[in-house]
């Protein structure tokens, strides 16, 4: 007796429960980890999935670190489901940062109605120029983007870096951070006394324009059409070349809004770690959200819980908090798993 995996895609019914299989599996195998800390694993995911929302505050702050992540989700899912694989928004939100940041410092005594869009329309460019090189390379040179837009964010890193031990120095303390942004380029707050702030319903408005735009549009209908098959689409009529082209651009602005985001919503100034990370989880997000739009915001929403929940379940149970990091990259892992899996199953041979 022995087994064969064979080719056969699964039930229709069962692949909306992939995320949540995957989110169930992923807490059963980093449940080994919190028992290996000696800590309790449910009394871990009480922390991590239910206590963040058990008060206003805390509640409002999950909402508060799903923004970025609505955002870099967002962008990812563009240009994925446009055939083009995208790993470059870490890059591309610093590079919207930046300039947000470089415009925010000219906005004083401008009027928050001109200055917010000035850096919001900056954000975006920077975020499409820094996405425009590998765009290039791969539709002009065929060069695979996965290598080009990766490199790219150690080169913006790199570039911040310069500039905040540079030009941006604080004068006064010396600390490699810029000077603060013009109070009239700042967002406002949607809740009193709150971190919650404009960026959130921009992220909230990105988000239906996506799905607007892959589901309700010819654009959105060829951008699929690319991103299940370039030469069937190109067979089709479709032009190809320039649908990859305005998927990467689309995306790298996007992910440069997230970069305005944390500039003009969270720090008021640039600092080295002004993204966290959030270009590479934007790509956890989209892989959760199975590159739909109202996947990818519940799957920010969810990312943003287990950020929130890793501060508590440290605090009360002594567990590391880089133990919600783990549990993004093993869900990540999971789910690719799980996405791939199910088109094939385990049959047993006599």
């Amino acid at each position: 007796m022995r087994f064969r995996i064979e080719r056969n895609p699964s039930p229709v019914w069962l692949r909306p429960l992939i995320p949540l299989l995957a989110i169930v599996f992923t807490m059963v195998l980093t449940s080994t980890l919190v028992l290996l800390v000696g800590a309790n694993p449910f009394a871990a995911y009480y922390y991590f999935l239910v206590e963040p929302l058990s008060s206003r505050v805390s509640a409002i702050e999950v909402l508060v670190k799903s923004t970025p992540l609505l955002l870099t989700g967002a962008a990812v899912t563009f240009a994925f489901v446009g055939g083009y694989w995208n790993i470059g928004a870490e890059g591309q939100l610093l590079m919207g940062a930046t300039a947000a940041t470089a415009i925010g410092l000219q906005m004083e005594g401008v009027p928050p109605w001109l200055a917010i869009p000035l850096m919001l329309a900056g954000g975006f460019a920077a975020g499409m120029l820094w996405a425009l090189a590998p765009a290039l390379m791969r539709v002009k040179l065929a060069i695979d983007e996965v290598v080009t837009t990766l490199l790219l964010n150690s080169v913006a890193f790199l570039i911040v870096s310069a500039l905040l031990n540079g030009p941006w120095r604080d004068p006064v303390s010396q600390w490699p951070q810029s000077p603060e942004i013009a109070a009239s380029a700042i967002f406002p707050k949607l809740i009193p006394r709150t971190r919650l702030h404009l960026g959130f319903i921009i992220a909230v408005v990105v988000i239906i324009l996506i799905w607007f735009v892959l589901t309700r549009t010819a654009f959105g209908l060829r951008m699929r059409a690319v991103g299940l098959g370039s030469d069937a689409a190109r067979f089709a009529g479709i032009h190809v070349d320039r649908t990859l082209l305005t998927a990467a651009l689309v995306s790298g602005g996007i992910a440069g809004l997230a970069g305005v985001n944390e500039v003009a919503g969270i720090h008021y100034h640039l600092i080295d770690a002004i993204s966290g990370g959030n270009g590479y989880t934007g790509i956890i997000v989209a892989t959760l959200g199975t590159l739909n739009a109202w996947g990818v915001a519940l799957a920010a929403v969810f990312i943003g819980l287990i950020d929130t929940g890793a501060q508590s379940v440290s605090r009360a149970l002594g567990v590391p908090s880089y133990l919600g990091g783990v549990i993004q990259a093993a869900l990540l892992l999971v789910t690719l798993a799980f996405l791939l899996l199910q088109h094939y199953r385990i049959r047993r041979v006599r």
